[in-house]
């Protein structure tokens, strides 16, 4: 079956595999440092009382048969072991089959993970990786050549997260058509990096041509993904450096860096070979029936699941980021169909003072990653994710999509929570816990070139309204 593998394509399958486990690597370690305060037995959100009102069919996960905090940390530092040999390059020291499984191993544990994250874990990359690494189970090894059907598979998924993408903005935010999103979108992102205050002073101009190239990028380029070489390739590589352009002007957890890989599997590295010092391949071997069976089973699952993200696509009433089935296999994707004209931060302040007077000084809480102290240069933080901020940034876009979770976190915040406390920059109450807590909402913009020079400060910012009132342990 000489269709069935593509020789050409094993530099990209290296690219991407290894790089797909440095970014499970991330993604468990970012579990392993959070779950405690988010979704432990005395988080925020705790997993037992998610799991006492769902069921195995509708969130498959290991801590359905078992959960408790110490349980959890194993089955994430097996990740963060796991992920680590499969960068190091251990699945191509072992049989085919022992490779698939390593793969299916990682992708089962981060699955049982998102499924009792709640809405800690509602973030498209945390669907973007598990869809990436279920079919990175069936990608194979250094001891097989790559199979056609399987890279192809990849490809779709990049047509998905970026033509998804592309059509939602068509469909959405009027700045969008006229390509003035971006005289907003670098100031008011979810959490803005080290360089988003230079790209937001960028000329008008220039902001407009960034909105033509997304475009390009989103809706041309995924396109041309499915035309012959090199178009596909070049394809690929616009969509790698618009990626990398996002990620120079903010911070998206993992997200463009698993767009980035599951471009550069598309990659003709044969075509590369001929202008880049690329190694020789290695000697590949002709798969097995049993996996060409696996691979040809695996394509037409995917393509039966591929209908409702297609219908979705489709669709006057286009959704982002939604998963039609409990395995988070063959997703819709999409983001930013409006854009916030004005950045709005939540900012938490107690006092330690046992009555609330006119002259009560309050400490602000400083988090790790959104804007706080307007005197903080933003952060990188990325391929990191800090779920409290990013859900912070919601909050403050509307109190709904914090009504579970901001009562429980200011109760923490009263007791001095050792784990809640740990996803803070700093805590103005390191000896005894604060009396009260209010949190206030507050307009932030960049300052301008001449308000740097004179203030030092990266923001400037106004109160808008009171977020909640001054509350006690008590309330």
């Amino acid at each position: 079956m000489e269709w069935f593998t593509d020789t050409d394509y094993w530099l990209g399958r290296l690219v991407f595999q290894r790089g797909l486990a440095v970014l499970y690597l991330v993604a468990f370690l970012s579990s392993v440092h959070q779950y405690r305060a988010l979704i432990g037995e005395r988080g925020l959100l705790p997993v037992p009382r998610f799991l006492a009102a769902t069921t195995f069919r509708r969130t498959p996960s290991v801590f359905h048969l078992h959960y408790s905090d110490r349980f959890f940390a194993v089955v994430a530092w097996t990740g963060v072991a796991l992920s680590a040999a499969l960068a190091a390059g251990a699945a191509d020291r072992v049989p085919l089959w022992a490779a698939m499984a390593m793969w299916a191993v990682l992708w089962v544990l981060y699955l049982s993970i998102v499924n009792v994250g709640q809405t800690w874990y509602a973030f498209m990359w945390e669907s973007l990786l598990l869809e990436a690494g279920f079919l990175a189970v069936f990608l194979g090894n250094e001891r097989t050549a790559p199979p056609v059907l399987v890279l192809f598979l990849l490809r779709w998924l990049l047509f998905r997260l970026e033509f998804g993408a592309g059509l939602i903005k068509l469909r959405g935010d009027s700045c969008w058509r006229d390509l003035t999103c971006l005289y907003h979108h670098h100031e008011t992102q979810p959490m803005p990096g080290p360089l988003s205050r230079f790209f937001h002073h960028l000329p008008g101009p220039l902001h407009r041509v960034e909105v033509a190239g997304n475009h390009v990028a989103q809706l041309l380029a995924p396109v041309l993904l499915f035309a012959p070489q090199p178009v596909a390739s070049v394809a690929a590589g616009f969509v790698v450096v618009t990626q990398l352009w996002l990620v120079a002007s903010g911070n998206f957890a993992w997200l463009n860096w698993l767009a980035v890989l599951l471009a550069l599997s598309a990659v003709d590295g044969g075509r590369a070979a001929d202008v880049l010092p690329l190694p020789e391949p290695p000697a590949l071997a002709a798969p097995p029936g049993w996996y060409q069976g696996l691979v040809i089973a695996v394509t037409a699952l995917v393509a039966v699941l591929s209908y409702w993200p297609v219908r979705n696509m489709l669709s006057r009433h286009q959704v982002m980021n939604s998963s039609f089935n409990a395995f988070h296999l063959v997703n819709t994707y999409g983001a930013f169909g409006s854009v916030s004209r004005i950045r709005l931060e939540v900012v938490i302040e107690g006092t330690d003072e046992p009555a609330i007077t006119a002259d009560t000084r309050w400490k602000e809480y400083g988090f790790r990653g959104k804007p706080g102290d307007v005197r903080r240069r933003p952060p990188q933080v990325a391929p990191y994710h800090l779920r409290l901020d990013w859900l912070l940034w919601f909050a403050a876009l509307s109190p709904t999509y914090a009504r579970t979770w901001f009562g429980p976190l200011l109760g923490k915040l009263l007791d001095n929570d050792p784990a809640v406390l740990k996803l803070l920059r700093d805590n103005p109450f390191p000896t005894a816990p604060p009396t009260h807590l209010r949190a206030r909402l507050y307009h932030y913009r960049f300052t301008s070139r001449r308000e740097r020079r004179a203030t030092g400060a990266w923001w400037q910012r106004g109160l808008v309204a009171e977020y909640v009132p001054p509350v006690t342990r008590a309330d």
